[in-house]
């Protein structure tokens, strides 16, 4: 008599494990049936499924098993490399397995009612490709550097100053793969990054069928262009993080642009780095990866640049600009000390905007901080605009004549006069973009103002439309967050003012001077061409800062080296392997005695070399009505941490807490 076969299931629940149904009597299912999406009963509900396993061996019975329902063959089966990508992830960032394959999937395979996807062909454009430009011998060493694509596994990490030609390299690097038959995935952090890229990518390779996977996407663009990546008719595949997970049986060249940038990492949900999965996927799949950056993150710079083992990843240099003749911008620094500042702005910088107005040419103020004003406030009484759910005050937007909460979402109209005294003279205190724009208007009644944030351009469409303006020259001076930072090229821009950069000299968080010195060399690079120098202007009440003086000689090596150095006296990353538990309840006593429950159940961590901090309360204590607290966990080795992970999770899920807490666990965190 012949064993029962049974299936195992991933599924997308948060439980740690497969689940296995039995095969219907008369059905077989073979090896190659591996990688299918199933559909299946799990309590009084269907789910839809990965097939992950055949076997005729279970812990339940026979009797006790369900069986299968459905194979769904609309697809091809999800590769072997695809299998162990999912899988790392979830032993690595200790999530449920189940969780991480089915949250990669596109929304319309997931679902029961979801109709089959399309088998539609990536249409066949007839059009000359667009000519390469001449390179430079810069970028000829580092092609020559990385070579055919054929060596197997080589990490290189490209560091290239603005404007150097980082992009044309990748594009010569994606030639090379579609000329040997192989697809190419190019990672961005960030969807306003990739319509400009898209054109590029599709101007110079307009018959490779180029699709682009990101989250403004509609679910059947997703799903087709998912499809065509499956199925290999996409050739080249340019995503944001989660394109990391998507299967590309022919896959030759991996590409991660901006690969600094804190985008990559997950902040909810699974929390996984998309630039540390590439290069376990690369690694896995014995192909070359290149991660670029003017401004790597120093995790990246220490693997690059140790002189232990002649460094994990190869540098690569791009030190000049790629137009003939094209100038860093001269960096200057406003001591806002002599120099006082006249509604947040120095002489010195309104004088430099007089003479781009009067030149044409366009300038742009960066100021990281959206909304009008960062709180209302009445000098009478002391009564500040303090979110009831947040530990975080209400910012001022004026244009919407809202307060709204930037970390939960809470809005309430502006008040007409103090609820706490009645007093009727409310004032706005710090500054926003908003309040910038207004000021901007003032002082330059005839110039066109175009403010860029989260506010004025909330989806791509509209994010498309302003780039396309400021293109045009139909702008004079722009207002602007991060979101103008990176990628993007503005002809007549010639000037870039700092606005207000020193709160994150002296920040709590450690990792605050490496973004703020890759924020400001970003937006920096926005500035000048051949025919037209840049300059930047920092107000600052610290000019002699170490960092803004690094930051005015472009010198990234020097930067770093000093920051790696502070990091190894403090037995901080790369030096260390962290992972965060953090826990959120009504109350913050609940919170903070589940961690001191979680570090009791933790004796064994002094066995694995495993080291903790105190149980305290979140930078943000508060947010959206819950308490939050957190757990540090720190060790000088990655596989020590790792071991002690796995054995921790399940005394963890073992406390008994109350039924309103939550908690999770974060490996290799970055926010604190």
């Amino acid at each position: 008599m012949s064993l029962p076969q049974i299936a195992r299931v991933a599924l997308d629940v948060p439980l740690r494990r497969f689940f296995d149904y039995r095969v219907a009597d008369g059905e077989s299912l073979s090896p190659t049936d591996i990688g299918y999406r199933v559909r299946v009963p799990f309590g009084a509900q269907q789910k839809i499924g990965i097939l992950v396993e055949l076997t005729t061996v279970s812990e339940l019975s026979p009797e006790q098993l369900r069986p299968l329902a459905a194979v769904l063959r609309d697809l091809p089966p999800l590769p072997g490399d695809w299998f162990r990508l999912t899988e790392f992830c979830a032993a690595y960032y200790h999530a449920p397995p189940g969780q991480v394959m089915l949250s990669t999937l596109p929304a319309r395979l997931r679902a029961i009612s979801a109709a089959k996807v399309r088998q539609a062909r990536q249409p066949v454009v007839d059009a000359a490709a667009q000519p390469a430009p001449e390179l430079t011998s810069g970028q000829h060493a580092a092609l020559a550097a990385i070579g055919d694509l054929e060596g197997g596994f080589r990490a290189y990490l490209l560091h290239g100053v603005t404007g150097s030609g980082k992009t044309e390299v990748y594009l010569r690097l994606i030639e090379r793969a579609l000329a040997s038959g192989r697809q190419s995935l190019l990672l961005v952090p960030e969807i306003n990054l990739t319509p400009q890229l898209e054109g590029r990518v599709a101007a110079r390779f307009p018959t490779a069928g180029m699709v682009s996977l990101h989250s403004e996407l509609g679910d059947a663009a997703r799903s087709r262009n998912w499809r065509a990546a499956l199925t290999g008719e996409a050739r080249i595949v340019l995503g944001t993080r989660l394109a990391i997970f998507t299967p590309l049986p022919e896959l030759g060249l991996i590409v991660v642009d901006e690969e600094h940038d804190a985008s990559f990492k997950q902040q909810d949900g699974i929390r996984y780095s998309a630039r540390d999965l590439a290069v376990f996927r690369a690694r896995q799949g014995a192909i070359p990866i290149v991660l670029g950056s003017a401004t790597p993150s120093l995790e990246s710079w220490a693997n690059a640049t140790a002189k232990a083992g002649g460094g994990r990843y190869r540098l690569l240099e791009l030190s000049e600009r790629a137009v003939e003749g094209a100038r860093l911008p001269a960096i200057r620094r406003v001591d806002t000390r002599v120099d006082k500042l006249q509604d947040g702005l120095s002489s010195a910088l309104l004088q430099a905007i007089e003479k781009r107005l009067a030149c044409g040419e366009q300038s742009l103020l960066f100021l990281n901080r959206r909304g009008y004003a960062p709180v209302l406030a009445c000098a009478a009484c002391g009564w500040t605009s303090h979110c009831h759910r947040c530990a975080a005050n209400l910012v001022l937007h004026l244009s919407d004549h809202c307060l709204r909460c930037h970390h939960c979402g809470f809005q309430a109209r502006v008040p007409k006069a103090c609820p706490s005294c009645g007093n009727q003279d409310l004032s706005p205190f710090g500054r926003g973009t908003q309040r910038l724009e207004a000021v901007l208007a003032e002082r330059f009644p005839r110039a066109r103002i175009v403010r860029v944030d989260r506010d004025s351009a909330s989806g791509r469409k509209q994010w498309e439309e302003l780039v396309e303006r400021i293109q045009r020259g139909d702008a004079d001076v722009l207002v602007g967050t991060q979101m103008l930072a990176k990628g993007h090229d503005f002809p007549k821009l010639t000037l870039v003012g700092a606005v207000a950069p020193d709160a994150a000299l002296f920040a709590a968080d450690w990792r605050a001077p490496e973004r703020l010195f890759a924020q400001l060399m970003q937006v920096a690079g926005r500035a000048g061409r051949a025919d037209r120098p840049g300059e930047m202007l920092i107000q600052t009440q610290f000019p002699e800062h170490p960092l803004y003086a690094a930051l005015a000689r472009h010198d990234f090596p020097a930067f770093a080296a000093a920051q790696l150095a502070e990091r190894r006296q403090a037995g901080f990353p790369p030096y260390a392997h962290q992972a965060m538990l953090r826990a959120e309840a009504p109350r913050m006593a609940d919170a903070l005695n589940f961690l001191s429950s979680a570090r009791c159940c933790s004796s064994a961590g002094v066995d694995h070399g495993v080291s903790f901090y105190d149980p305290v309360p979140m930078r943000l204590s508060r947010r959206a009505s819950l308490e939050r607290g957190q757990l540090l966990v720190e060790s000088p080795s990655r596989r020590a941490l790792q071991r002690f992970l796995a054995d921790w999770l399940p005394q963890l899920e073992a406390i008994k807490s109350p039924s309103r807490l939550r908690w999770h666990l974060e490996v290799d965190p970055l926010e604190f």
